[in-house]
């Protein structure tokens, strides 16, 4: 098995494949990326038995009238690619004790490969339906609900994010019990209505090999009872689905909110990270005062006598209010919305805020709506 490539080419890819590598793992068959060579197309895949990665690579290779594979030690492959310029390397694997052999100009390195026979087989595509949609899509609906999943494992369920199909649109929802993030598209639709909770670490995967992307590429979503597969470029990904069953979101969101806060999304951020660098560190907590025109937001660590206090304007409807939140919550849900201003909608101190990006009614309408809700702290009056 001999082929060229060039180092940077096969670095960032390995690169990609190196985010579904666990660190616990007790199978050494499972450090390892696993190479086949067919004609010109080198296939890298990598795997922690939940989920499977696999890119596709064109290389130079001799005449060769067969497929051949190799297991190649994950770490080591690493730490040499990283120290390469961009330069072709040969690979030449002994088909018969596995030995790699890398040439660069004036250098050779040699490490043991392993047997890829025993390299663990992936999940077929079978009795699947597909829906298809943009990246850009895809890498919104991550990265507006992601942060909000729960990393409890002891509910699984909540561990990932809820994908809601239908032949109007698609929801996703992510929660962790204390904030909920319900976001929306109407340009991502399903013939039959269908759910399933995606898992945390292979969506964000290929959210970030997406966002490392210049171009907008179209994504092939396949799933079954237990499995999703997702195809794009060179890329192929197949993971385990969360099981159970996801909770009752809706019923988490207050429908009569009558106390109506208009603000400045970034004015709102950058005060919220300023006061509550003098919160408690481990409630985060920062207090919000507000009445007609102003929005006083305050922190304080008793323990350590820090405290701090700052006003911004404000639109404001209903009854002078003081409420709580934690600011890491609030900094998060605001940090991922692109408004100018935010609309959050509140009923009582002990129930949650609801926050909207706040939407002029002559704006153009958008493909996609969000809702982010955060439950409220107990404030010591």
């Amino acid at each position: 098995m001999k082929f060229i490539v060039n180092s940077q080419q096969l670095y960032k890819q390995l690169q990609s494949l190196s985010g579904v590598l666990a660190n616990n793992n007790t199978m050494p068959i499972i450090n390892c990326f696993h190479f086949h060579l067919e004609e010109n197309r080198l296939t890298i895949k990598t795997t922690d038995l939940a989920t499977t990665l696999v890119a596709h690579l064109e290389v130079e290779t001799g005449r060769m009238n067969e497929a051949k594979e190799v297991a190649v030690p994950s770490k080591m492959l690493n730490d040499i690619m990283k120290t390469f310029d961009d330069v072709p390397l040969t690979f030449n694997v002994d088909d018969n004790n596995h030995a790699i052999e890398i040439s660069s100009g004036q250098g050779k390195y040699q490490l043991a490969g392993m047997d890829a026979d025993t390299y663990p087989n992936m999940p077929v595509a079978e009795g699947t339906h597909t829906v298809t949609m943009s990246s850009t899509a895809m890498v919104n609906a991550i990265n507006k609900t992601v942060f909000a999943a729960s990393n409890d494992e002891m509910h699984q369920q909540m561990s990932g994010i809820y994908c809601e199909m239908t032949p109007e649109g698609t929801t996703f929802v992510a929660t962790d019990a204390h904030k909920l993030v319900r976001y929306r598209r109407n340009d991502v639709k399903n013939e039959e209505s269908t759910n399933f909770i995606l898992p945390k670490k292979p969506i964000t995967i290929v959210k970030n090999i997406l966002a490392s992307r210049k171009e907008e590429c179209e994504i092939s979503v396949e799933y079954n009872n237990t499995n999703l597969f997702i195809t794009f470029d060179n890329f192929y990904i197949v993971c385990r689905l969360v099981d159970g069953r996801y909770p009752n979101y809706e019923a988490a969101i207050p429908k009569e909110n009558p106390n109506k806060l208009l603000l400045d999304r970034q004015s709102f951020l950058n005060t919220l990270r300023r006061v509550s660098i003098f919160a408690n560190e481990a409630t985060r907590q920062v207090r919000l005062s507000i009445s007609a025109n102003t929005l006083n937001i305050s922190a304080e660590d008793l323990e350590f006598s820090n405290k701090a206090n700052e006003e911004i304007p404000c639109q404001y409807e209903g009854e002078p209010m003081d409420i709580g939140f934690n600011a890491k919550f609030l900094t998060e849900m605001l940090s991922n919305l692109d408004s100018e201003q935010v609309l959050i909608e509140m009923s009582h101190p002990s129930r949650a805020g609801i926050i909207f990006p706040y939407v002029e009614d002559n704006e153009e309408e958008k493909c996609d709506d969000i809702l982010m809700l955060v439950m409220p702290v107990m404030l010591a009056n």
